[in-house]
């Protein structure tokens, strides 16, 4: 066997969000489960390195994994009397297929790995530990990699766990699928969640990288196990779709320098082809499902970009089309500021930077640096340099990404040798 730590190291990541599930449902304890996983995976190394791995590495590793908890239960007096229920619910574990979901009918959860992800994400836990748990059950990252991720010391992250957990057995949070009437709210926050990994992902709010293609990769693949086991929701396809059209671009979003380049200026060759049909695919199909929700609107926009040869052949009207519709259904923001841009591209820069200046009078984006540089990129294209360097200004005042910072310093110093 040729290179078994990386190949078990592989199967870690495919098989652990299924496998801490399982654990987390017969054991009833977050803490329990990761030590049996991670003393599963340590005899995995072992046994695997000298006999090869098994045909079906995963039930190999649950097998151990649940023999890890009775030996746990036989060490600790406190746990004894549990061992015969815990040898019951081990024996009665089996892997279901997707859950139905009837429009007028209970919702039928056949995977732990559902349960598991409504209970990472339930309202009663605060954003930051549910993108944290959600990283460590279903992601299998390591505390440390989730730290070196989000920029924080490992001993916070930790920390913030152990408080997760602790919420989670304090406030006895069910290890359930929520039912059919909290399930719209109660799936949207995992979406959230989800999309909110891949956004720090694709633009680090801070340091030195624009993109951390760990976070990226990891939410597409939760994006994955949501449609795998909800495909009824065209949410969730609508997400996935948007996750993979944004992420198709991130070879071309950062120049080998190291320099931010703009969506006019990528090289649409080097862009992932397979992922853009992908994505065009799933949003399709989510749409015909006839019920569009924001994700879908927001992929579909995505598409259009991707599927313009060029810059020049970006459809701007549909673009500022669809974020009309995702105005209606999701009103904020940043959604008008992007529903300008896209009106500016296609019916005219004045007009554009007319709706950013209602924008800009309610005071809503004041500290988002993009609104700036939006509008700082629009004076620019109408040749008024003054102003737009004070946008861009603005701008880099208020982002702390390197990569970012770099680019608008670059454009304040072009708009002065004009």
């Amino acid at each position: 066997m040729s290179e078994p730590n990386g190949t078990i190291e592989s199967i870690f990541r495919r098989e652990s969000g299924r496998i801490i599930a399982n654990l987390i449902r017969v054991s009833q304890s977050f803490d329990l489960a990761e030590e049996a996983l991670q003393d599963a995976f340590a005899s995995a190394v072992i046994d695997w390195t000298a006999k090869g791995i098994p045909d079906n590495p995963g039930a190999w590793i649950t097998a151990a994994a649940h023999r890890k908890l009775i030996d746990y239960c036989r060490r600790n007096r406190t746990r004894r009397e549990k061992e015969a229920e815990l040898r019951h619910q081990i024996e009665g574990s089996h892997t279901h297929g997707p859950v139905n979901l009837e429009p007028d009918g209970p919702v039928q959860d056949e995977d732990d790995r559902l349960r598991l992800i409504f209970t990472c994400c339930h309202p009663a836990l605060n954003l930051e530990a549910q993108v944290a748990l959600t990283l460590r059950t279903l992601g299998g990252l390591s505390t440390v990699e989730i730290a070196r991720a989000f920029l924080v010391a490992e001993a916070t992250l930790a920390q913030r766990l152990v408080r997760a957990k602790g919420k989670i057995q304090q406030a006895r949070i069910p290890y359930e699928v929520p039912p059919l009437s909290a399930l719209p709210d109660r799936l949207a926050a995992v979406q959230a969640v989800l999309y909110l990994i891949f956004n720090e992902g694709y633009t680090a709010s801070s340091g030195d990288n624009l993109i951390r293609r760990e976070l990226c990769g990891e939410a597409i693949r939760l994006g994955r196990t949501l449609c795998e086991l909800m495909p009824q929701v065209p949410e969730n396809r609508g997400l996935l779709a948007l996750m993979l059209l944004h992420d198709s671009r991130r070879d071309t979003r950062v120049s080998a320098e190291g320099e931010l380049v703009p969506l006019d200026l990528q090289d649409r060759s080097r862009w992932d082809h397979e992922q853009i049909a992908e994505g065009c695919r799933l949003v399709q199909a989510a749409l015909q499902q006839h019920s569009v929700g924001a994700y879908q609107i927001q992929a579909a926009i995505a598409a259009l970009h991707a599927e313009a040869a060029t810059s020049a052949d970006t459809d701007w009207k549909q673009i500022s089309a669809l974020y009309g519709e995702l105005a209606h259904i999701q009103p904020s923001a940043t959604v008008a500021l992007n529903r300008a841009v896209a009106i500016a591209m296609d019916e005219g820069l004045e007009q554009g930077l007319e709706l950013l200046g209602t924008l800009d009078a309610s005071g809503a984006l004041h500290s988002y640096h993009l609104f700036h540089a939006a509008r700082a990129d629009l004076l620019r294209r109408l040749s008024r340099n003054s102003e737009a360097a004070a946008a861009y200004r603005k701008a880099l005042s208020l982002t702390a990404n390197a990569v970012e910072r770099r680019f608008l310093r670059r454009r304040i110093a072009e708009l002065g040798r004009v």
